[in-house]
């Protein structure tokens, strides 16, 4: 009875097995007609192309990020270790090179085991050929018909697949194609991902770790589920031994090492440099518009696999961050409490109305056709909120609006360094966090404050100017504008300066003065000349640094003054390569032809400037950071210190700093806490210290700006001079000219200037 059952059993088995093939060779035979979409011939399969992600380099090729759709790089199959692929096909297809594509033993294995008897345990019964075709060509939705029509189209793939290509190409392209969770793609891209190496470089414990996860990316990805991962890696590793890739004596001596992981996820908005990574991205997509391929077609920056190689020093970039946001930690903080309980933001949230209204909760809700109120109404209902703080990201219990004017009120800056012989940009720091604001402060314009100054008198110089030539610290009502009287940023009046002592201490009296005997139009034209490019009004308070300019243009500007008075264009991309490696673009120093002011006024200049560091506005850099090396600066603060600026030279690198608020309410009430001295010159005194502190970097600490003696001798002077007096009379009338100018000054209501626009009164 016992034995006519068993024959029983394998009958209707029999009958199961045969009525399953049947539907599945009508499944085949539907697909192979085109049932359920067109299947790739002979000649698409040869033109296999994926999506390959461009890649940025820094200069030193460090990965600095990636464009794409999908994040993938092509790797060729001699770059992956052997044991990889073993542990691959180990676990995976262990009869990979005994196949044509499709494998009937683990197939009629998956019927009985898997289907039959719900034991999950021998896998999907898919060879690595089948994979590749779902990983090139996915699958479509087809409801109850989905798996079986899937199933039949990867098998018919798989064996043209096998026709067309060898093992080794199969591998390969299986290698890059293979997804690994996240919107990652490939073996190289994964390993970079997880453990911040190239495959060549892993370990064979970090290759089983890869390719346990192919079973399951979220069950088994390390960064999330350590132990299941730990445990897949133990399954590979098995598997190895099983089919003699690895003596049971080595499997025991891996198991027994931890998963080091080194996640480094190369996401759009992180990783190094990524407000500069968005600036290049916006130009290689103009580029790519003038630059069509051979065919005529356009490349794709996100799909064809370009290598852009830029001018970005990896070190450098990561000095220029860690030195902003270690500075920027701790002026929030000040400014935080320099605001507690004070914060017009807080009482008054209309003043944050235009970030109100840029959210994308305000935008969905108007677009429900809700009306301001309303919406303001809706969004002061609390919720869970991802938000920035300098201790990390948090998740908090927050209203929207509160979430925005949290970030509303935080201090922003900006960081460009160039090479200043070359151009070449070395660093690229936008702003304090990418993800949260992504507004670029490098190309944003904003007032210049003193920094402007420089230009002023590098014009005046080339009128016969000298360093030495003395000017009346006196308050001057300019009446042909209005009354204007430019007013020093201490309150204090009197004696006299020489033209260096001037700029040194940034004497705001003297500056316009200058700017009125050389000619408005004339500071104007060698502005421009020198490389500010925004609209600069022809008002004599430019000279107080009322223009709007940018980062960008800074460094282009006083690169001046280190090259004898050409210009040196800022540059940023060297070279830009297709995915076989064929150059499509090269780019080099570019220094303008034209001289723009002469030698000896641009090394006068640079003296000048030294003399700011050494005993000016810039001398924190000696009395409190130490620096003993050749170096030159400028300060500078806007009005109401909206804005504080700091530009520093030192021979071979121009680096300028911006600090402030988005909103020009942002900032700090104090001239103590706002000067361009205590918000930005912190940041460049840190990025210089590590700077130097770095081995490649620090022989550059003893390079000079070689000035000639003949410009030294320019500046046999002091800075200041007390005002002499003939008699007691012409003390006591001047005292009290003093007096009633600075009473006129405190009780009299300033007109605005109508011819003057943008007037300010800058440090």
């Amino acid at each position: 009875m016992k034995a006519k059952k068993i024959k029983l059993n394998k009958k209707v088995l029999l009958i199961v097995f045969a009525t399953v093939a049947c539907i599945f060779l009508l499944f085949l035979v539907l697909v192979l007609s085109g049932a359920f979409g067109s299947m790739p011939g002979k000649s698409q399969l040869e033109k296999i192309q994926n999506y390959t992600a461009s890649e940025v380099y820094s200069s030193d090729n460090y990965l600095l990020g990636r464009y794409y759709l999908e994040n993938r790089t092509n790797t060729h199959i001699e770059d992956i270790p052997d044991f990889f692929i073993n542990a691959l096909i180990a676990t995976e297809d262990a009869r990979f090179y005994r196949h044509k594509g499709v494998d009937a033993r683990s197939m009629v294995r998956v019927f009985f085991k898997s289907l039959l008897l719900a034991d999950r345990s021998g896998g999907g019964g898919s060879t690595l050929t089948q994979q590749l075709a779902k990983n090139l060509y996915g699958r479509k939705r087809l409801g109850i018909f989905t798996i079986p029509a899937a199933k039949a189209r990867e098998i018919i793939i798989a064996r043209r697949l096998e026709k067309v290509y060898t093992k080794t190409e199969i591998l390969q392209l299986y290698l890059n194609t293979v997804p690994f969770g996240s919107n990652t793609f490939g073996v190289e891209t994964a390993s970079l991902v997880f453990f911040d190496k190239k495959p060549a470089k892993l370990n064979i414990q970090e290759a089983a770790t890869l390719v346990g996860m192919l079973k399951g990316n979220t069950d088994y990805n390390p960064t999330l589920n350590y132990k299941a991962a730990v445990e897949r890696r133990k399954t590979v590793i098995g598997q190895m031994v099983k089919y003699h890739y690895l003596s049971q004596a080595e499997a025991d001596s891996l198991l027994k090492l931890p998963i080091e992981i080194r996640y480094h996820p190369l996401q759009h908005d992180e990783g190094p440099a990524p407000y500069f990574r968005e600036h290049l991205r916006l130009e290689l997509r103009e580029w790519a518009k003038n630059n069509p391929k051979s065919d005529g077609t356009i490349y794709n920056i996100y799909t064809d696999g370009l290598k852009i190689y830029t001018t970005i020093d990896y070190s450098l970039q990561v000095y220029a961050e860690q030195s902003a946001a270690e500075h920027m930690k701790q002026l929030q903080k000040e400014f935080n409490a320099h605001w507690k309980g004070r914060e017009p933001w807080k009482k008054k949230p209309e003043i944050a109305k235009e970030e109100i209204m840029r959210s994308d909760r305000y935008k969905n809700l108007s677009a429900q056709k809700k009306d301001h109120d309303e919406i303001i109404k809706i969004m002061r209902e609390p919720g869970k909120t991802k938000i920035f703080t300098w201790e990390g990201e948090k998740e908090v219990q927050i209203s929207p609006l509160d979430s925005i004017i949290h970030h509303f009120a935080m201090l922003q800056t900006g960081l460009l360094c160039m090479e200043s012989h070359t151009g070449f940009i070395k660093a690229w720091v936008g702003g304090i966090n990418y993800r949260y604001f992504k507004y670029d402060h490098v190309t944003a314009r904003r007032q210049a404050g003193s920094t402007f100054k420089p230009v002023v008198y590098a014009a005046s110089l080339e009128k016969g100017v000298n360093p030495c030539d003395f000017y009346d610290n006196d308050s001057i009502v300019y009446e042909d504008y209005d009354n204007w009287t430019p007013q020093n940023s201490d309150g204090r009046y009197g004696g006299s300066y020489s033209v260096n002592g001037a700029l040194t201490h940034s004497i705001n009296t003297v500056s316009a003065q200058l700017i009125m005997a050389t000619g408005i139009g004339e500071v104007v034209s060698l502005a421009h000349k020198m490389g500010f490019e925004g609209n600069i009004p022809e008002v004599p308070s430019i000279s107080l640094g009322t223009a709007d300019v940018s980062l960008f243009e800074m460094v282009k500007a006083y690169s001046v003054f280190l090259n004898g008075g050409f210009p040196v264009v800022p540059v940023y991309i060297r070279r830009i390569e297709d995915q076989y490696g064929n150059v499509l673009y090269t780019g080099g120093p570019e220094i303008e032809e034209d001289r723009v002011i002469s030698e000896i006024t641009a090394q006068t200049v640079n003296v000048m400037l030294c003399n700011v560091v050494n005993r000016g506005t810039g001398a924190a850099l000696r009395s409190v950071y130490g620096f003993s090396n050749d170096m030159a600066g400028k300060t500078g603060t806007t009005q109401n210190n909206t804005d504080g600026w700091f530009i520093g030279l030192t021979p071979d690198l121009i680096t300028a700093v911006w600090v402030g608020g988005d909103n020009p309410v942002v900032r700090f009430r104090s001239m103590m806490y706002g000067q361009g001295s205590h918000t930005a010159l912190p940041i460049f005194a840190r990025f210089m210290q590590k700077t130097y502190n770095d081995r490649v970097y620090r022989a550059s600490k003893n390079s000079t700006f070689n000035i000639p003696q003949e410009v030294w001798d320019r500046f046999d002077c002091e800075d200041y001079r007390e005002k002499e007096y003939d008699t007691i009379m012409d003390m006591l009338e001047d005292t009290e000219q003093s007096i009633t100018e600075f009473l006129r000054r405190i009780f009299s209501k300033k007109k605005k200037n109508p011819k003057n626009p943008g007037e300010k009164e800058n440090e």
